[in-house]
């Protein structure tokens, strides 16, 4: 029941180690990966997605739900990313109520559907919006739910939960040097032909601006005008300042 996974794959950077992630622990082979077009300011991270996903010769399904979410500034183009929430001003305007609730509901029934009970997803309560749907008592209410309405015992995996951004990127390095030192998985990934720079990959293929922007950096693409950029950014240097990069 444990050997095959589905990912939450967006096209960022968080969603792209945990694909890589996933990979290692599961083979490339039992990895699948779906993901939302639910009416986001930055769905060209889609179309990220679905490059990076046939990189990695893993199956991609992007689930159309845009309409169910709103009140947000990445699905209300006319908002400002910065600007707090108009409802829960505590909150970015960039919290999409429900969001996660909704991902992982579908991702429960898409992967039961599949024979797949395990599901990974990039969320993280260590250095992200404030976001409430991406703490783990969220998470493993979820995955007790889930399992109920299954029947079936489904495990919601957090590679990232309380690492910071410096960290992921430290744990790309960490996948690509597991896979690189490792003859039995590098064997594996050569047969399939699947590249192993997992580092630049998620530095010059994947999106997390949150208006969309792809102006390229050296922490990768997009401007530093809105909360994403910003945490990505910052997390590039110090991973590079501590020589994890």
């Amino acid at each position: 029941m444990n050997s095959k996974a589905l990912v939450l794959f967006s096209g960022g950077q968080d969603s792209t180690t945990c694909l890589i992630w996933a990979m290692i622990a599961y083979g490339p082979k039992n990895v699948k990966a779906i993901g939302f077009d639910y009416g986001q300011k930055h769905a060209v991270e889609l179309y990220q997605a679905r490059e990076i996903a046939n990189m990695f010769k893993i199956e991609y399904n992007i689930l159309d739900v845009k309409g169910l979410l709103g009140g947000s500034s990445l699905t209300d183009h006319s908002k400002d990313v910065n600007a707090p929430h108009d409802q829960l001003t505590h909150l970015p305007s960039s919290f999409t109520a429900g969001r996660n609730a909704l991902f992982l509901t579908i991702a429960g029934s898409y992967a039961f559907g599949k024979g797949i009970y395990n599901i990974v997803t990039g969320v993280c309560e260590t250095d992200f919006s404030g976001y409430p749907d991406c703490r783990k008592i969220f998470i493993d209410s979820m995955q007790e739910s889930i399992s109920y309405a299954l029947d079936t015992e489904m495990t919601i995996h957090t590679p990232l939960m309380f690492i910071n951004k410096a960290q992921t990127w430290k744990l790309a390095k960490k996948l690509e040097l597991n896979v690189i030192s490792n003859p039995e998985i590098l064997n594996e990934w050569n047969e399939l032909q699947l590249p192993t720079d997992f580092v630049e990959i998620i530095r010059t293929k994947t999106l997390t601006d949150y208006n969309g922007s792809m102006k390229m950096n050296d922490w990768g693409m997009g401007e530093l005008n809105n909360p994403a950029s910003e945490l990505r950014a910052k997390g590039y240097y110090e991973a590079v300042k501590q020589g994890w990069i």
